[in-house]
Formats: C-alpha cells, sequence, structure tokens
C-alpha cells in the first residue's frame, strides 16, 4: 500500500491533494491513504473559524469546507489527527473519531484503525502539564482559556494507549515525542532551527507521554509535525529487535518538504477502508468509568489501588465486544452535514453564531453500539443542570432519547423523561456515576429547546515529495503556543491569498 504522510495540513486541502495526483502523474502509481499528522483545521463557516486558537489576523477559511459541503470529494481516503489548532467546536463532536466529511476521517482524541491489515494508532492534541490530570471539561462557546486547554492532552488518552498489545505499524502524534533528537542528526537540525538548542539542552522539546508510548510499543513508524521542519530519527528497542523509525515534516508550503510517500506491505485480500480496531474498541468499553468531565484532577488507577488497574482485555472480552458490532468491525459511512456550509459567492454576509455543544449522530451511533458515555452528552447534561439547578426538584426537564442502529441514522424518535437536577449532578464533589448510568441506559442527549438551535513538485528516489529546501528559516519561539513568534523573513514572497496564516508557527 503506498501511504502519503502530511505534517501540519494547516487547511489547505486542495493543494495536498493537487499534489498527490501530480506525483501519481509523474510515477504512474496510485496512492491509496493519505495521514495528516494535525492541524488539520476542519473549519465548515465562520463560526469554527473563531473556535481555532490563533489571532485573528490568521484566520482564513482555506478549503476544507469544500469538501464538507459536498462542492469536492476527497480523492483519496484520508486520516488526520487534531493538533493545537482546530476548529475544536467541531472535533469535540467527534471524541472517538468520525467522518468530518465524505472519505476524511478523524481519529478522535486518541485512536486505533485498521486500514486492509495496517493498524494505524493516534493521539491529538499537544501536551501541556497544567491540563494534563484534568478532564475534558471544556464547552463551547470557549473562554479564552478553554480554546486552548480544549485541544491539551489528558492522561486518560494516553492511559488507554499503554493497555495495547501486539504490534502497530503507524503511530501519529501533533507532539514530537519527548528527547527524539537523541536518535537522529540533531546538529544537523539545530544548524537550520537553532532556537531549539535551549529546550533541547533542557530536555523540554517534545512531549514526554509520547516518547513512553513510543518505548512502551515500538511501532514501525512514527510520524509527526507541529514544529514545521523535517526530521528523521530510528529509535531503537532497548534489549529488543525492534526499530520505530521515526520521521516529523514540515507544513504546507511552497519550499517545504511537506510530504512524504511510502509503501507498507498489507493484506492484499482486504479492502482499503476503515475498520474499528476491536482491541482498542475493547479497552474504550473497559475504561468508561475513568471518562470525567470535571476540571479537578482526576487519577488514573495504578498497582497501589484496590481495583483493576491493566485493561489490556483478554479473548473473553474481546468477543463480548466484536458481538456487539455483529461481528462487522467496518467502519459505516454515515456522515452527514449538521451546520451550515461557508459561501464565499453569498452576497449577505454570513452571520457568526455562538458555538454551542452539539451531540454529533456518528457519535450518538458509535456509543450506542459500544455501551459507553458520549463525552457531549454528559457536558450537555451538566450544563443544562446548572442552568436549572435553582428551579424545583419536581420541575420537568426535557430530555432527548435517541434510538439508533450501527448502520442507521435515520431512525431518530424524540420522547421526554422526567429527572431532577439533583438527580442527575447532584454537586461537584459527586462523581458523574449516575449521569453514567441514566445516560448508557436510555442514551440521554441534551435539553432540546436550550441547545437544538500548487507547488513545484520533484521526485526523488525514496518516494519523497520535495519541496526544495529553504535555507532562510525563521527564528521561531517553540515555548507555548499562545506566545507571540517571529515572522518568516521570505513571507513576501508568496503572494497568496492565505499565505498569512503559514508566516509563523502558531
Amino acid at each position: 500500500m503506498r501511504i502519503a504522510v502530511e505534517g501540519c495540513a494547516h487547511g489547505e486541502l486542495e493543494i495536498i491533494y493537487e499534489t498527490i495526483l501530480c506525483l501519481e502523474k509523474i510515477d504512474g502509481k496510485k496512492i491509496d491513504l493519505l495521514i495528516c499528522c494535525g492541524d488539520f483545521q476542519s473549519t465548515r463557516n465562520l463560526t469554527d473559524l473563531h473556535c481555532m486558537a490563533v489571532p485573528d489576523k490568521y484566520k482564513d477559511m482555506c478549503t476544507f469546507y469544500k469538501y464538507y459541503s459536498g462542492e469536492k470529494v476527497a480523492p483519496v481516503l484520508t486520516i488526520f489527527i487534531g493538533g493545537n489548532h482546530e476548529a475544536s467546536n467541531y472535533l469535540q463532536e467527534l471524541p472517538y473519531g468520525g467522518w468530518v466529511a465524505p472519505n476524511i476521517y478523524y481519529i478522535g482524541y486518541a485512536g486505533v484503525v485498521n486500514v486492509a491489515g495496517i493498524r494505524i494508532a493516534g493521539i491529538s492534541g499537544i501536551y501541556k502539564n497544567h491540563s494534563w490530570m484534568q478532564g475534558h471539561y471544556e464547552t463551547p462557546p470557549y473562554t479564552d482559556k478553554t480554546l486552548r486547554t480544549v485541544y491539551h492532552v489528558r492522561n486518560l488518552e494516553i492511559f488507554r494507549l499503554k493497555q495495547l498489545s501486539g504490534s502497530i505499524d503507524i503511530f501519529l502524534s501533533h507532539d514530537w515525542p519527548n528527547g527524539i533528537t537523541k536518535f537522529g542528526d540533531e546538529n544537523g537540525l539545530l544548524r537550520t532551527k537553532p532556537f531549539f538548542r535551549q529546550d533541547i539542552k533542557n530536555n523540554a522539546l517534545g512531549s514526554q507521554p509520547c516518547m513512553e508510548l513510543l518505548q512502551l510499543h515500538h511501532p514501525s513508524y512514527w510520524f509527526s509535525a507541529h514544529l514545521h521542519c523535517k526530521f528523521a530519527a530510528l529509535v531503537p528497542e532497548q534489549k529488543g529487535t525492534k526499530v520505530t523509525k521515526f520521521l516529523a515534516l514540515d507544513k504546507c508550503l511552497p519550499k517545504r518538504k511537506f510530504l512524504q510517500v511510502l509503501e507498507i506491505e498489507h493484506q492484499t485480500d482486504l479492502p482499503i477502508e476503515l475498520s474499528y480496531d476491536l482491541e482498542w474498541l475493547t479497552i474504550l468499553f473497559l475504561t468508561n468509568h475513568l471518562l470525567s468531565v470535571k476540571k479537578g484532577l482526576h487519577y488514573m488507577p495504578g498497582p497501589a489501588g484496590n481495583g483493576r488497574w491493566i485493561y489490556t482485555p483478554c479473548e473473553e472480552e474481546k468477543k463480548n465486544i466484536l458481538k456487539k458490532f455483529n461481528n462487522d468491525l467496518r467502519v459505516p459511512e454515515n456522515f452527514k452535514p449538521t451546520v451550515e456550509s461557508y459561501n464565499p459567492q453569498r452576497l449577505e454576509p454570513q452571520p457568526i453564531k455562538l458555538p454551542r455543544m452539539q451531540i454529533n449522530i456518528q457519535t450518538t451511533v458509535f456509543c450506542k453500539t459500544l455501551g459507553i458515555d458520549d463525552p457531549g452528552v454528559l457536558l450537555q447534561m451538566v450544563g443544562s443542570t446548572d442552568h436549572t439547578e435553582s428551579k424545583s426538584e419536581d420541575e420537568d426537564t426535557n430530555i432527548v432519547d435517541i434510538s439508533v442502529t450501527q448502520h442507521d441514522c435515520s431512525n431518530i424518535s424524540y420522547t421526554s423523561m422526567q429527572e431532577s437536577s439533583d438527580q442527575m449532578y447532584s454537586s461537584e464533589c459527586e462523581d458523574l456515576q449516575k449521569v453514567r448510568e441514566s445516560a448508557q441506559s436510555d442514551f440521554l442527549s441534551p435539553v432540546l429547546n436550550s441547545y437544538l438551535s500548487s507547488p513545484d513538485v520533484t521526485e526523488e528516489k525514496s518516494g519523497n515529495i520535495n519541496v526544495s529546501n529553504d535555507n532562510q528559516e525563521s527564528e521561531v519561539s517553540v515555548t507555548d503556543d499562545d506566545e507571540s513568534v517571529k515572522m518568516e523573513p521570505n513571507c513576501k514572497k508568496f503572494k497568496r491569498r492565505n499565505y498569512s496564516i503559514y508566516s509563523s508557527t502558531l
């Protein structure tokens, strides 16, 4: 299977797909899969655009909305993880993954999928210590703080990924694994990115949880982005025979190394389509009780506790999950647009609506089938409880009960249930067990009235699509994602409609 790997996409889908089609014409070989390592920017409209953590002057609709609206269709199956510049309100609808547009699949907060026998795992977001142990409490409309913390990696996702067994062919992260530069040409990296020197010296470059995952699983390939440069490394397994081939790629810009093509052996008797990973599904089911939508510190189980702390599933547990999916692990192609797409031809100004937490039917189908909680449902329950906590105990609360099957999203019936707010979420100190039991048995959804409303391409023998070297790299701060950065000295050379968003490493 021929796989194209993209660094930071930054919304430039048209250019990326055109580059892939150009390569196919050059060597006459079809590319079967595209993988993007974050900063995908799946902005559907102006509301989504304002849910991105970038200064207003860098906000640009780019071209994703064309694929969302159906104006264009992705010519190759595309899988991506989230970075630190995303339409967070949209991706938050798909915490366990889903189609953001036809043929374009988001892997979720963390996830594992299979494509023709190739096992692909990934973790979205970037690591920040102050958010590490918190639950997924953020909900739109975001504050200046939650606009950024919403894409920070949480300990729950890393804990779940550590439960995996067996081999992993490809692992994706936006962050580089911490210390990865020691396994490659560090001096060469510092010649082009001298401002990395202090972070490397302080062992502060990259994500320590990602390095723990790499050293635990040693996947065949590990791809990253974020730091906007190409860097390769080989990480050998200690006291073992495995070697992980690491590659970080640049952002999609002229004269940048933003795309790499590789060939991996796959099961030729299987179609090139997405399938769920049975072990990952079982881990999600077994660790559902660890999900938190509260801001406070949330600890993962360990050997010092009284209960279970290893959730690598046994064969019997996996068989039970397989039955839930009727022995069919194919990812259903159940994408449906949920909001109005951006229309540049519209004469009157398109209004920017206040973003709200929405329930995506794909997540509803997935959670109902697997029997786990939808974080969005829990967030809306908590929100509706906060809104009505001053009302009397016997006041009716309208809840939406959604009945679905795995591959059918059309059969949705609405009913009403009577539930007092203190039964759903009595205090900040109480855990969410009652909410989970209620949501799992009836699959409750939120209060209806409140919430429904082209570069020059050259080919190398290695398969790399090289957009030739740009030796005049800018000095960019890589400390915190919301700090100021220095501009690139050559940014005026390319007159492109959305060049501004690429003129920094934000």
